[in-house]
């Protein structure tokens, strides 16, 4: 089975890691979802990828660490995407758990670098345990002492290792690492052949980000990757 994750939701049609971007992605029946989680001053844990607001909306300066819950609330995040989403603000992570069906396996990652957040893992299982979704989940991060606390606060946890420059051997290195790694998410333009059966052959499940090409789609499954994180509907919708 591949398995394709809707890469911050569906973010060529809404404002990613926003809920209306999760709520598309659900609707175009992904079986898997990719979200970012980060602290705010006030320790909320709310889904977005960049430290800074940049990208949302240039007049905000600071990073998401900079700002607690209730002034995010007030920082328009749709309207440079589209007059269509005029008002929408980052959500709290316990808000796209409150739409996500459990059957939609979830690759929640630990936004880790350049900021660290202490104490973000510990919060990160609360709030999943209170929705009862530790399971059908992989926690992920380029972080991978994060991955290790989150390791030793939930053994049973799957665990997905992120790398973005190719290094030696990655699978040794994750083998060698000390963790329970499930699965090994790779910048795809550096996922070959090799690099794939090497992975499995230690019972590692490969998932290349990020795949927005068809073409590119069926070359890394002719592969065997178990899946990929895309920004292409027509693609994580399968």
């Amino acid at each position: 089975m591949v398995l394709n994750f809707a890469h911050r939701g569906s973010l060529t049609e809404a404002p990613e890691n926003t809920v209306p971007a999760f709520e598309k992605a659900i609707k175009h029946g992904t079986e898997g979802i990719e979200l970012d989680v980060q602290l705010t001053k006030d320790n909320k844990l709310v889904v977005c990828h960049d430290h800074k607001f940049t990208k949302y909306n240039k007049d905000v300066k600071g990073r998401i660490r900079d700002f607690t819950l209730e002034e995010i609330r007030q920082i328009d995040v749709g309207s440079k995407f589209s007059t269509e989403f005029k008002g929408v603000t980052l959500p709290t992570l316990e808000e796209v758990l409150e739409i996500c069906p459990s059957d939609v396996k979830l690759n929640v990652e630990i936004k880790n670098i350049p900021v660290i957040y202490p104490g973000i893992e510990e919060i990160l299982l609360d709030c999943l345990r209170s929705y009862d979704r530790l399971d059908n989940l992989v926690i992920s991060s380029f972080d991978h002492v994060a991955l290790e606390k989150i390791q030793q606060l939930a053994p049973d946890v799957e665990l997905g290792m992120l790398f973005y420059y190719r290094i030696l051997r990655a699978w040794d290195y994750a083998k060698n690492s000390g963790l329970n790694i499930s699965s090994i998410h790779p910048n795809n333009v550096y996922t070959d052949r090799e690099f794939v059966e090497n992975c499995k052959q230690l019972g590692y499940k490969v998932y290349p980000y990020t795949v927005n090409s068809k073409k590119r789609y069926e070359e890394l499954v002719g592969y065997g990757v178990d899946g990929v994180f895309s920004n292409n509907p027509e693609i994580f919708r399968n």
